[in-house]
């Protein structure tokens, strides 16, 4: 197989893979809609850098730079969500980036490992700026740390080959530590959630058979129980975002706090109806008379 059907392979694998991981994550499945943005960016970021014919140095400072500020504009025009989103979109961007370079260049492989890399990186740190850091000057300067160490993701591929590592092996290197980081990433976060859900569950919100097969990171694929597994899905999707929404408050001002406040109350309200409905559907039948 030749180095640019190789590449388009990988990219095309990769998009499956990041899709998988997505659904694992958040049990959406409005992937297409999600990717839209981070695939446009992605596409002009790697047209504008493929077709500027630069030397290899240059290459590698530009990779950095615009998958930054395309994890920028992602985090400006996007919903608000939690640094391994940021990872995933940000990946996005960089496999995106990564086509123009399969349809004509001399690099395919190394053009795909840099990108999808540098990609990662900037959309974790930018998003982790955000999530973490109220104060907007704290967030520009955590965007330009995140965008010299994507600079440096970038050249973490030539810096591989001098080891010996051929640009193949790179390139599958990098399709599958992503992903992986990913996953367990997730896993950690799952954690959060699950003590996020105990304090709900402490309130009499929810009940305590519905944290661990609301935080389980396989029950929730299931019915765990339910009448209605779609109906138990989408109490996993509104259960994960009071959770988010409660980390979140943490890091903002008091205005914007109260927002959040307002929406974990709403949420909350959704839940338990949710909870009642589903109780009174698996309850015994009442005998007539």
């Amino acid at each position: 197989m030749s180095d640019p059907v190789l590449t388009l392979v990988l990219i095309a694998g990769f998009f499956l893979v990041l899709a998988t991981v997505r659904f694992f994550k958040s049990l959406e499945s409005d992937f297409a809609r999600t990717a839209r943005t981070p695939v446009v960016a992605g596409l002009v970021a790697g047209a504008f850098i493929r077709f500027l014919e630069t030397g290899p140095v240059l290459q590698v400072m530009l990779i950095g730079v615009l998958m930054t500020l395309a994890a920028v504009y992602i985090r400006l025009t996007g919903n608000e969500s939690e640094p391994s989103d940021g990872m995933l979109l940000g990946a996005l961007i960089g496999a995106s980036a990564a086509v123009p370079f399969a349809i004509d260049d001399d690099a395919q492989l190394f053009a795909f490992a840099r990108c999808v890399l540098a990609g990662a990186v900037a959309g974790f740190g930018i998003t982790f700026a955000a999530f973490h850091v109220g104060d907007k000057l704290r967030q520009i300067l955590l965007d330009l740390a995140t965008a010299i160490v994507a600079i440096g993701a970038a050249y973490l591929p030539t810096l591989l080959s001098r080891f010996g590592m051929t640009e193949r092996q790179i390139a599958l290197s990098a399709a599958i530590s992503i992903p992986t980081v990913l996953i367990g990433t997730m896993f950690r976060q799952w954690a959060d959630v699950r003590a996020e859900l105990r304090h709900e569950a402490s309130l009499g919100l929810i009940d305590d058979a519905d944290v661990r097969s609301t935080a389980n990171p396989f029950l929730r694929l299931g019915r765990a129980g339910w009448a209605d597994a779609e109906a138990h899905r989408e109490f996993v999707r509104i259960a994960n975002r009071i959770a988010l929404r409660k980390r979140q408050q943490r890091n903002r001002t008091d205005d914007l706090a109260r927002l959040y406040q307002l929406e974990i109350f709403k949420l909350r309200m959704q839940l338990q109806e949710m909870s009642r409905i589903d109780h009174a559907a698996r309850a015994p039948e009442q005998p007539v008379g």
